[in-house]
């Protein structure tokens, strides 16, 4: 992303810190170009699950992906500044709201999203949740998850470390409970369609990986 695009979107945001971060988190982290790529030629809304800033969102209006936005996230204060940043863009069809997924998903056909958040969930909820989300993505559709996988690596350790630190300074609500495997989401997720999972390092340290469910026509 270039550097105007990036300074662009972080000056949406209140507070050095949250603008700092931004600018960062746009430059490193491969995620929001994957994401752009895999679903900037379809035409339906998109559920952010896990949106956090909102960050993807902005980044795919920044694309000229202009298709309703939704995003959820459990933390209030990440969702208030969200909508401070959306209010401050002027960007149409982009909503967010504070939303706990174990308690379900509101009625949503589309694509949909997961990022960053499945190693907050029990084995169970996990599933539960994946089911869901795939549920509510149309014939067409993509289901997109960014999530650390659980294997013997040592990016998995630093992976680990990473999501501890992030609670110990109160940047996530949260320490993490259990890291799936690429087998946990081939297993809930082929039913309801084809599933690829590839790795999505970039220029970081953690074990994370881009899985696809794509639901057939």
């Amino acid at each position: 992303m270039s550097d105007p695009a990036e300074h662009q979107i972080a000056a949406l945001f209140p507070g050095r810190w949250n603008r700092n971060y931004v600018a960062t988190k746009l430059r490193t982290d491969p995620l929001y170009t994957a994401l752009a790529d895999t679903l900037g030629h379809s035409p339906f809304p998109l559920l952010d699950l896990g949106c956090g800033l909102g960050l993807l969102a902005f980044f795919l209006r920044s694309r000229g992906i202009e298709v309703p936005i939704l995003g959820l996230d459990y933390d209030a204060g990440k969702i208030d500044s969200a909508r401070q940043a959306a209010e401050k863009s002027g960007r149409r069809d982009l909503s967010f709201a504070h939303h706990d997924a174990r308690t379900g998903l509101p009625e949503h056909h589309g694509n949909v999203s997961i990022l960053d958040i499945l190693q907050f969930f029990t084995p169970s909820e996990q599933e539960n949740l994946l089911q869901l989300a795939a549920s509510r993505v149309l014939p067409g559709g993509k289901l997109v998850i960014r999530s650390g996988l659980r294997d013997g690596s040592l990016r998995f350790k630093v992976t680990v470390l990473g999501d501890l630190l992030a609670k110990a300074t109160f940047w996530m609500k949260a320490a993490p409970t259990h890291y799936p495997t690429r087998e946990d989401f081939e297993r809930v997720l082929s039913p309801f369609g084809s599933v690829e999972v590839t790795s999505l390092w970039g220029k970081t340290p953690f074990n994370n990986y881009l899985i696809v469910l794509s639901r057939p026509i």
